[in-house]
């Protein structure tokens, strides 16, 4: 059961990128490239080498590997709807932050270690939205944990809450939160844009811009499994407010409603100023320390007068 888990969450991760890119061809009145268009253009790049310069480090060649490799473990350790993770102790929820962080950390030193002005000026932005974004995922974990009574994902969802009106309400808003964490930690309008080409306001993809080949298909292919586990995530949530999270739920809400959600806005708003990045983030953050306390009301039943 672990490894069909695994499994899902794959395939989730493959399917999320295609429904996003038809769903905005849709809403913009095109056909649109296939729907593993995606999967073909990796294919593509994993067959092609790596160009390295010769002023970088060791660590720039390592930093790709390092990325994927983190969020692979870290998706080993999301449960999907009800089936058991392949990987599982009390407090895996901390690892999973940690393991992200690895990730983002990697490809800033990468960004640095270039020399280049645009990449180190994209290596700035992504460490501040990191550490904006990082609280509020805490926090988001710290109140599945209260309502739950455990630190392991395996467990955060195996509590009965569909007769529960007020915990369905807090689960529903840590899914909606951990949906848009996904904007912010995927680079997706309208925190980031993956489609533009100007290095002044790219901020993840202009960290990648000396990557090429099988390091830039590490870099994509991480990517994917990151927003699919924090997908899951959000489904596993939404899936346990209304009822009882089973997989056949959890693994199809996960796709749709990353890929519908993702496509909708990316077709319908404007990536933000930079200036206005922050305050979105900073805002999810509050959301989701106001959704901690109510959690924790609820937790030991204390009434608010």
């Amino acid at each position: 059961m672990a490894l069909f888990n695994t499994l899902l969450l794959l395939l989730a991760a493959l399917a999320i990128p295609g429904l996003i890119n038809r769903t905005r061809a849709r809403l913009a009145g095109r056909r649109g490239i296939r729907f593993t268009q995606h999967l073909r253009d990796f294919r593509l790049l994993l067959r092609k080498g790596a160009v390295y310069s010769t002023t970088v480090s060791p660590l720039f060649r390592a930093a790709p590997s390092v990325c994927l490799g983190s969020a692979l473990l870290a998706a080993l350790f999301i449960p999907v709807g009800d089936l058991p993770p392949l990987l599982s102790f009390d407090g895996d929820l901390v690892a999973f932050a940690y393991l992200l962080a690895l990730g983002r950390t990697a490809l800033i030193l990468a960004a640095m270690d270039t020399g280049s002005s645009f990449e180190g000026m994209g290596a700035s932005r992504e460490a501040l939205y990191g550490a904006l974004a990082e609280p509020a995922l805490m926090l988001v974990f710290g109140t599945l944990a209260l309502l739950s009574g455990h630190t392991s994902f395996a467990a955060l969802f195996t509590g009965d809450t569909a007769g529960d009106a007020q915990q369905a309400v807090v689960l529903l808003l840590a899914a909606y939160l951990l949906l848009k964490l996904v904007f912010t930690e995927s680079g997706r309008i309208p925190v980031d844009d993956p489609r533009t080409h100007l290095e002044l306001t790219m901020i993840h993809e202009v960290m990648c811009l000396d990557y090429c080949g099988v390091d830039l298909a590490f870099v994509k292919a991480a990517g994917w499994l990151k927003t699919a586990a924090l997908a899951v995530l959000a489904a596993d949530a939404a899936a346990a407010a209304v009822a009882a999270p089973r997989w056949w739920i959890a693994a199809p809400l996960a796709v749709l409603l990353t890929g519908l959600s993702v496509g909708v806005v990316e077709s319908t708003q404007a990536r933000n100023k930079l200036a206005r990045n922050t305050t979105f983030i900073l805002t999810i953050a509050a959301l989701a320390a106001l959704v901690f306390f109510t959690g924790y009301l609820l937790r030991f039943n204390i009434a608010v007068q």
